[in-house]
């Protein structure tokens, strides 16, 4: 009886106690891994989507800069230009000659009827009845020959002025007929909405390619004189600096009926003088299509309800939001209730466009005009809560802001469905650990099922896979080895990835992407030929010379710095940069990756090349020219080296090009027939006749204008 009294079981036995322990250890587990799962998942989420807001924001910064960088460049090349600085010649000369002819009271009374019947309607909607006429009629000989030849008999209707290429008479007609259509076709190769010469000397605009009232009136004197057009010019004539551009933010402009328009200028100097300025006038389109992503929300990540757009100094709005083109209704309802007035609201539906009428006064707007960049959930311009990421726009002339945003309910959304989801994944968690934990009551092999279980998952993949140790037996002793293995492995995995990413990055460095790409596949022997490539060579006149009597490091400082200014330059135009051979500098566009326009981005090439040169020169106050050789044509190209890999050309087309630098002149570009022959419409080329080359005998080339 004794014995089985000692045997019998206590009523709360290890079983039972083990049990209660899991049970409360469990319920305890999922309610903290509930809590901070919300709670982490929230935060996470919150900050991926600032992360990602920021990252987009960065990204519209950048190709908004780049947008205006690449006017500038534009400006500079075409003001420049042998055929501006002749066409501002000419055009001066001529309106002079207008300005000392008397205007037949035929042809001023025409020009009256015109402002009268046509212009001064328009002006008095948007100024007032009472606007008189006197205040806008043309001063001087000059404006009224040039508004009734390209203005009043203009046989087509006003949007399509430019087409008249011949009319009057005397020298402003030619020259009108031949500088016109060159110019024509820049500003719209460039998608300028305008392009103008203004005299410095009166302040008159002598040549327009849209021909709006503005065309032949001064900017001194005339109606437009306080126009942000008249900033821009005389910021500009005052400036002897051939690559200096005057930016004017935009501003609504009388002429294009009120709508806002901007304008960059650049001088135009001859001979160290400044005969006149150019001045493109920008589209508001162009930056909505780049800040609107070209309309593509979705295909973008914005979701339903995000987007970005640019705010003014003034707290207006330089891009047009979302809803403007997705639901104009919609976005007419909500201006109602917000910071524009019933006023602006009309213009906008006069104008077509909420730039520089809708009023965005936020606490990002705010802070992003005061130069701070930032995240955070704020009140929006349309009174709802919003994500939002902002931050300053850095373009010289003008002061902008550029906020990203999403509605907050749009973006809370999925940790909604998370709170939904915890609770009913909680729910059936204890459910489980209700169900489990009488069997691992009665079971000592829970440790041993766990660690299996661990090294599955390790052998699976899962790299941070950990088990508990539950015990300081021999099993948890076994189980802290493998979480000590699986440590040391995934710190060694972490170790190997950072080496694959610096080697990645060192074979970047050396070879194309795509090529890269192939010889990390275990690609051997890269070779490949390419139909129709651009090949470039360039190299300094006269550097060794000059070189021999300079320091050693002066002479890498001043290599480095000039080379760097040519790779930036490729870069932006898609360029691959090949090597360079102490001074000689080797180029090709068109390969790895094809593009159409090969000859054109290569020549671009070679003209920034020549100006960087000379910029450089000034910079270091040295003596040092360019000579460059362009030839398109096959080539082949491949990976040669093992220890030290480079990626090289071969081909007559290499050689050729090569031979056009050689032979060429300093501070000039020499091309082949295939370039001559793809180009001759886009740019201004002189034949040279046939030079002699080495191995190919007497070969033609032509040599570009600049």
């Amino acid at each position: 009886m004794a014995d089985a009294t000692a045997i019998q079981p206590t009523r709360w036995g290890l079983a039972a106690k083990l049990f209660a322990v899991l049970i409360l250890l469990g319920a305890v587990a999922v309610l903290i891994t509930g809590i901070l799962g919300y709670v982490r998942a929230r935060d996470a989420l919150e900050q991926t989507i600032f992360n990602q807001l920021t990252a987009t924001r960065e990204s519209k910064a950048h190709q908004v800069t780049v947008y205006f960088r690449t006017i500038r460049a534009d400006m500079r090349l075409l003001s420049t230009s042998k055929m501006v600085v002749d066409a501002m010649r000419g055009f001066r000369e001529a309106v002079d000659e207008l300005d000392a002819k008397p205007v037949p009271a035929d042809v001023r009374q025409r020009v009256v009827n015109w402002y009268e019947t046509d212009y001064m309607p328009r002006v008095r909607r948007l100024l007032g009845a009472n606007t008189p006429l006197q205040d806008f009629l043309p001063v001087g000989s000059a404006p009224y020959f040039l508004q009734d030849w390209y203005i009043v008999d203009n046989p087509h209707p006003k949007e399509r002025r430019k087409l008249v290429t011949e009319a009057g008479e005397g020298n402003y007609a030619k020259l009108h007929a031949l500088y016109h259509p060159l110019l024509r076709t820049a500003a719209a190769t460039l998608n300028f909405a305008d392009l103008l010469l203004v005299d410095p000397r009166t302040g008159r605009i002598i040549y327009s390619v849209e021909k709006e009232a503005e065309f032949g009136t001064s900017l001194r004197a005339g109606p437009y004189r306080s126009s942000n057009l008249a900033v821009a010019v005389a910021r500009c004539a005052q400036t002897p600096d051939p690559s200096a551009t005057c930016l004017e933010d935009f501003a609504d402009y009388l002429p294009s009926n009120g709508a806002p328009q901007a304008f960059m200028a650049a001088p135009i100097v001859d001979q160290g003088v400044v005969t006149g300025v150019l001045v493109a006038q920008l589209s508001i389109d162009e930056i909505d299509n780049i800040v609107t992503g070209g309309r593509r929300w979705q295909h973008e990540g914005f979701g339903a309800t995000g987007e970005a757009y640019l705010v003014g100094p003034d707290f207006l709005i330089r891009s047009s939001p979302r809803t403007f083109f997705e639901n104009r209704d919609l976005y007419f309802e909500e201006l109602k209730g917000g910071q524009t007035s019933a006023e602006d609201i009309e213009d906008i539906r006069r104008y077509g466009t909420p730039v520089l009428q809708q009023k965005v006064d936020t606490q990002a707007s705010r802070a992003a005009l005061g130069g701070v960049e930032g995240t955070g959930e704020i009140l929006g311009y349309r009174g709802i809560p919003t994500l939002a990421s902002w931050g300053p726009i850095r373009i010289a002339g003008v002061k902008w802001a550029l906020i990203v945003k999403i509605d907050s309910s749009e973006a809370f959304a999925p940790v909604r469905r998370l709170e939904r989801d915890l609770m009913i994944v909680g729910g059936l968690a204890l459910i489980v650990v209700l169900v489990t934990g009488a069997w691992l009551s009665r079971s000592l092999l829970g440790p041993l099922r766990e660690l299996t279980a661990g090294v599955r998952r390790f052998a699976a993949g899962d790299h941070n896979a950990h088990v508990p140790v539950r015990t300081r037996d021999e099993i948890g002793q076994l189980c802290a080895a493998f979480n000590g293995m699986v440590d040391e492995i995934s710190e060694k995995n972490v170790l190997i990835e950072s080496k694959n990413r610096e080697n990645e990055e060192l074979l970047l460095n050396v070879l194309p992407a795509p090529i890269a790409n192939r010889l990390r596949g275990g690609e051997k022997g890269i070779a490949d030929g390419f139909a129709e490539v651009t090949v470039a060579f360039a190299d300094l006149v006269g550097f060794t010379a000059m070189s021999s009597e300079m320091p050693p490091a002066e002479v890498v400082e001043l290599l480095n710095g000039l080379f760097s200014r040519f790779d930036e330059a490729a870069h932006e135009l898609g360029i691959e940069k090949i090597k360079t051979v102490g001074d000689a500098y080797m180029a090709v566009c068109g390969m790895p990756v094809a593009v159409p326009d090969h000859a054109a981005r290569m020549v671009r090439m070679a003209i920034r090349m020549v100006h960087i040169t000379r910029e450089h020169a000034m910079e270091y106050q040295v003596s040092m020219k360019l000579r460059v050789g362009v030839n398109s044509g096959p080539v082949v190209a491949g990976v040669i080296g093992k220890s030290k890999y480079i990626y090289d050309l071969w081909g007559d087309t290499v050689n050729l090009a090569s031979r056009m630098e050689s032979g060429g002149l300093p501070d000039m570009i020499q091309v082949t027939r295939p370039v001559y022959e793809t180009l001759k419409d886009q740019f201004t080329f002189e034949a040279r006749g046939e030079i002699e080359v080495k191995g190919k005998g007497n070969v033609e080339a032509w040599l570009l204008k600049m």
